[in-house]
């Protein structure tokens, strides 16, 4: 390569460095995985949702798209505000489009976060999603993710 190539690249990583300083909406943050969402349906709003690797009082920890298998497991974390009565959610997980677990969660008002969680296997290495669903079987929100390595 030329010094000339050489010093274009080392200015351009420098730039990138004061520009992720500068502007720290750059940078990559582990919010940037979880979901503010505004669906509402009859009487259920869900405002956020996000895989993470758990939840941590009531906060989605190391949210994500790309989990490891060797984790052992992940979970699926949801919130929803205002919650005007008593009623049901499920987080559908697929696995290449398969069902692969529908999980039946409670809702209270005036407001509630809920998650589920699924044991991750060898086996399970690919795309995943969960949809997560309102009593009536409507999606309020899908989430999207892979389990590798």
């Amino acid at each position: 390569m030329s010094a000339q190539v050489i010093s274009l690249v080392s200015l351009s990583f420098f730039i990138l460095v004061i520009l992720s300083l500068i502007l720290p909406g750059i940078g990559v943050s582990q919010e940037d995985n979880v979901f503010p969402i505004s669906n509402k349906t009859g009487t259920l709003t869900l405002v956020q949702a996000a895989m993470c690797e758990e939840v941590r009082n009531r906060t989605p920890y190391n949210p994500g798209i790309v989990f490891s298998s060797t984790r052992g497991k992940i979970a699926c974390f949801t919130d929803f505000d205002p919650v005007l009565e008593k009623t049901f959610v499920y987080h559908k997980y697929y696995f290449m489009d398969e069902l692969s677990a529908k999980i039946k969660l409670t809702l209270n008002p005036p407001r509630w976060a809920t998650l589920s969680s699924i044991q991750l296997r060898e086996t399970d290495k690919g795309p995943w999603r969960v949809e997560i669903v309102d009593a009536e079987d409507n999606v309020l929100y899908t989430l999207r993710f892979s389990i590798t390595d």
